[in-house]
């Protein structure tokens, strides 16, 4: 039965227990444990040297883990095979296209390479430029073209093989802003309609958010959150992952009898008492001249169009990130009063 070109057959991936020390006695992972299921997309999300791309590029073949560490492919032991033989997609950030062939060369270089003949390969070359709108330009020279339509080609490339699993290594870093959004778009919803199991990796935390279905954040060569967007967004595991993904307030509190006394003020507590360091995220701050808890005195006013981000400093010293909405105007110096919901606060002991 031939299988249908616009949806792959998803294939779980399992890593146990895979570490990397490289010669020299340098360690980039620590031993990580990880099972991806078919057709889902997690994003490797950390900062530079945090072990993120040395995981992607275990998976891939191109590095072998420590001694005792596994990669599986459904239920295939691929930890000796190399990177031609485990059928993986690769996209990266450099593109890595051939300026002396054409768009429809390039897209149809794996396939050429493969052994599959003139007839199959031009029709699923076809495929790809449709299912990636280039099909005009599929005579185009490489130069020709601008970032994003670079980066839509080694995707189609990278797919056309119809691969087990899509590796990603921060594919959109190069690109502007604008291009980087929209394309962040495009991928999003070729993921969804092919079904492939993709691993993605980048530093981009909007790109995570965008695009996971889980993400794995990592930190100095370890795993130290796994969980959905919303998951690590909201209940981030420790105060580097709500510091790394997105922006958040920390504050200093102190927790007894129900009471939460921060910023100066008391509001009612039901979590853990004694000294707490508190997580707050600048859109769960709210701005209230009425039933605000806490007097601040605005330092820095930013206009980003739809919402204005404010520095605010509290009467105790501390200092805030606060979105107000767009439309709302502000000077330095401006007196506001400031209402934090306790519902919305992530609190740590110290």
């Amino acid at each position: 039965m031939s299988r249908d070109p616009l949806r792959f057959e998803p294939v779980p991936v399992r890593l146990n227990a895979c570490a990397k020390t490289f010669p020299g006695g340098t360690r980039a992972l620590e031993p990580i444990d990880l099972e991806i299921a078919g057709g889902e997309t997690v994003v490797f999300l950390g900062p530079s040297g945090c072990g993120k791309t040395t995981t992607l590029r275990i998976i891939a073949g191109l590095e072998q883990p420590d001694p005792g560490g596994s990669v599986f492919f459904g239920s295939e032991d691929v930890t000796a095979l190399p990177i031609e033989r485990r059928n993986v997609g690769m996209v990266f950030q450099s593109y890595a296209l051939f300026p002396n062939m054409d768009v429809a060369q390039n897209v149809g270089y794996g396939l050429r390479v493969r052994g599959i003949d003139r007839r199959r390969r031009d029709a699923r070359v076809g495929e790809m430029l449709a299912m990636m709108q280039m099909e005009a330009l599929a005579r185009r020279r490489i130069d020709q073209l601008s970032g994003g339509q670079r980066q839509r080609v080694a995707l189609a490339r990278a797919l056309v093989v119809r691969p087990r699993i899509l590796l990603l290594d921060e594919p959109l870093t190069a690109l502007d802003a604008k291009l980087r959004d929209g394309l962040r778009l495009e991928i999003d919803r070729l993921l969804r309609q092919l079904g492939i199991t993709a691993i993605y990796v980048t530093h981009d935390q909007g790109e995570a958010m965008a695009l996971a279905d889980r993400i794995v954040v990592m930190s100095g060569g370890r795993v130290v959150q796994i969980g959905t967007p919303r998951d690590v967004y909201f209940r981030p595991a420790d105060p580097f992952v709500a510091d790394f993904v997105g922006t958040t307030n920390r504050l200093q509190a102190q927790a007894a009898d129900g009471r939460l006394h921060v910023l100066g003020a008391d509001v009612p507590w039901a979590g853990a008492t004694g000294p707490l360091a508190v997580l707050v995220r600048p859109e769960d701050v709210r701005l209230d001249a009425v039933t605000g808890q806490a007097e601040a005195k605005v330092t820095t006013a930013m206009f980003l169009g739809d919402r204005t981000r404010l520095v605010v400093e509290t009467g105790t010293g501390e200092t805030l990130s606060i979105d107000a909405p767009g439309r709302a105007s502000f000077a330095i110096g401006d007196t506001v009063r400031i209402a934090i919901d306790p519902d919305r606060l992530l609190a740590m002991p110290l």
